[in-house]
């Protein structure tokens, strides 16, 4: 599924009188998300599930072509956790 389609699903589902303003919609909801995890919050959103952000430490590697050993910096991952509502739905 394209953001297109997800868009047409907002209009649709919330009787939002055109695309450009379900686009206004999803724009602002996923600039919420992203703000969020960028200051390092945790978002949950219930029954659907929860964001969060995850240190990874600094750990040394391997390069697949030539064997040598690499450093790899810590960074920053974003996990998801599903909810309840979400897990039983795809199933």
């Amino acid at each position: 599924m394209a953001k297109t389609d997800i868009i047409a699903k907002i209009q649709a589902n919330a009787g939002i009188a055109t695309k450009a303003e379900a686009g206004k919609v999803l724009d602002a909801v996923l600039a919420a998300i992203q703000e969020t995890l960028a200051a390092g919050d945790a978002l949950t959103l219930t029954g659907f599930g929860a964001f969060k952000v995850s240190e990874r430490a600094a750990r040394t590697g391997r390069d697949p072509r030539t064997g040598k050993a690499i450093d790899i910096p810590a960074s920053k991952a974003v996990r998801f956790t599903p909810g309840k509502s979400l897990k039983d739905a795809v199933k």
